[in-house]
């Protein structure tokens, strides 16, 4: 276990049927926060979405700027009595951006999302137990994180969707001044999404991404979207109006859930 020890907020001084928790992570070498939204929902074994960040954003993010409580709440009728937590981790705080990657000269951002999240989301919900379900989300360097975590570790997650995603570290380029060379991985095949998903290509679960046609990395999704039929992957991309921004996050998040009470129910 990578947890060392956890802070959780005081529900008398919170957001309502939200939770603010610090993890002080052995993988990370020092302290990180996860948002959980829906923390006050009843029940056993209940499914959690994890939603990972884009460049410059943190674990507050996906709430405050993008409004995704008010989105949950939005399409909660239409997801048939399913209940999902929303947990929402920072990236563990590199450069602009640490792309949720293994980085052995700093940190290992990858375990991260994929030991220490998981395990902390399980430790103070009691809702949420070793028999919970966990999906992966995300948008932007988000949505990258989303594919490869999800590719490279089939068995942790039951659904993956990604909006508005980079899709190869060059895509990095487009948003940060780092150096892409600071993202480079003991192997070379560590951060490239295909070799994951060749991978384990018979054990991924159901798989959707979406991008808006002005979008800056459209061209790359719809690069991204042919690479997976040449692998005769199930996964097609959804093309929407809409650029890289809040707005089209918030709306599209709104199918997000949905694809995931579905596999919920075809589960249950």
């Amino acid at each position: 276990m990578s947890i060392n020890r956890l802070e959780i907020s005081n529900p008398a001084y919170s957001p309502d049927n939200t939770k603010f928790v610090t993890v002080h992570s052995s993988n990370l070498q020092r302290r990180h926060d996860i948002v959980l939204y829906n923390s006050d929902a009843q029940g056993e074994n209940l499914p959690v979405i994890i939603l990972l960040h884009g460049v410059y954003g943190n674990a507050w993010v996906w709430m405050y700027l993008g409004g995704i409580h008010l989105a949950y709440e939005k399409v909660k009728a239409q997801l048939g009595g399913i209940d999902f937590v929303l947990a929402m981790p920072s990236d563990g705080g590199l450069y602009d951006g640490s792309a949720y990657l293994p980085l052995a000269k700093n940190a290992n951002y990858d375990k991260w999302i994929t030991e220490d999240v998981i395990a902390a989301v399980k430790q103070v919900q009691n809702s949420v137990s070793d028999k919970s379900r966990f999906y992966l989300s995300g948008l932007s360097m988000g949505g990258y994180g989303a594919l490869r975590l999800g590719a490279k570790y089939p068995s942790l997650f039951s659904g993956i969707s990604a909006h508005s995603s980079i899709t190869k570290i060059d895509d990095m380029r487009h948003f940060v001044t780092t150096e892409l060379t600071e993202y480079q991985c003991e192997t070379e095949q560590e951060s490239d999404i295909f070799y994951w998903l060749q991978q384990h290509k018979n054990q991924l679960p159901p798989i959707r991404f979406d991008c808006g046609v002005d979008d800056v990395l459209y061209q790359s999704n719809l690069d991204f979207a042919q690479k997976l039929k040449t692998l005769n992957i199930d996964a097609e991309l959804a093309s929407y109006s809409g650029e890289h921004s809040w707005d089209y996050w918030h709306q599209h998040v709104q199918t997000t859930f949905k694809f995931f009470a579905n596999i919920e129910r075809a589960n249950n």
